[in-house]
């Protein structure tokens, strides 16, 4: 049973930094590609960046380049990302997700509210 655990969340003001961790259990990732997620309500959930278990290789939507980073601590089987310079409008329900290799992202985190204030 793949579970995922987000924590870090909480409220920032415009220019701040949060880290975001999600506790990821239930199985070996090395075949996983990891995502990071966001949406606001009325909105379409934001794929916002991902990390390839095993590469490491990274990716991140253009919203978030430059200033978030994902990264994976294998050791404590843990996904993260760092958000600087954070602006009002990273204000969302940020999601972790899990993928296997070349599938859609089928096991997602409860969630967890960043508000980030003018």
């Amino acid at each position: 049973q793949v579970q995922l655990v987000e924590s870090g969340g909480g409220l920032v003001q415009a220019g701040g930094s949060l880290r975001l961790s999600c506790a990821a259990s239930g199985r070996t990732f090395s075949s996983y590609v990891m995502g990071w997620f966001r949406q606001v309500p009325g909105k379409e959930r934001e794929k916002l960046a991902s990390i390839n278990w095993s590469s490491g290789n990274t990716y991140y939507t253009d919203s978030v380049k430059g200033r978030f980073t994902i990264s994976r601590d294998s050791a404590k089987n843990t996904v993260l990302l760092q958000m600087n310079s954070l602006k009002p409008e990273d204000t969302a329900v940020y999601y972790c997700a899990a993928a296997q290799f070349g599938h859609a992202y089928n096991y997602w985190g409860q969630g967890i509210q960043v508000t980030v204030s003018s």
